[in-house]
């Protein structure tokens, strides 16, 4: 089944954001290798019961927190999505060395993304 795996902080100043969350729960960050600026958050150790997320710069004003579910097939999901109601925000999109990740808003009008996993992408 399907889980929700990560979280995304939409930030319109990353550094006060990542200041605020460090103080407020003792999260880590750390600055993604990859081609934007990302910053991945751990939110605990790995042991224990939890996810972690990234923080980036909002690019769009209504964005706000987004919630990942980890999935198999994002095609797959696509076409579940459109046929029961939801509406694609985002189509399947490459990231370098993830995998691919897809934005869609459910019935109510709520954001989530979801990734499938593949370390081979370019």
């Amino acid at each position: 089944m399907p889980r929700v795996n990560y979280f995304e902080i939409n930030a319109d100043d990353p550094d006060r954001a990542m200041r605020f969350y460090r103080e407020v729960f003792g999260w880590r960050f750390e600055r993604w290798k990859g081609p934007f600026e990302y910053y991945l958050a751990r939110t605990g150790d790995a042991k224990e019961e939890g996810i972690d997320g990234g923080i980036m710069r909002r690019t769009d004003p209504r964005a706000m927190v987004v919630n990942y579910i980890e999935v198999e097939d994002v095609d797959e999901l696509l076409r579940k999505i459109v046929t029961h109601g939801g509406k694609v925000v985002q189509p399947r999109t490459p990231v370098p060395g993830l995998g691919y990740v897809i934005m869609f808003h459910d019935t109510e009008g709520n954001l989530f993304g979801a990734m499938q996993e593949d370390s081979s992408v370019r």
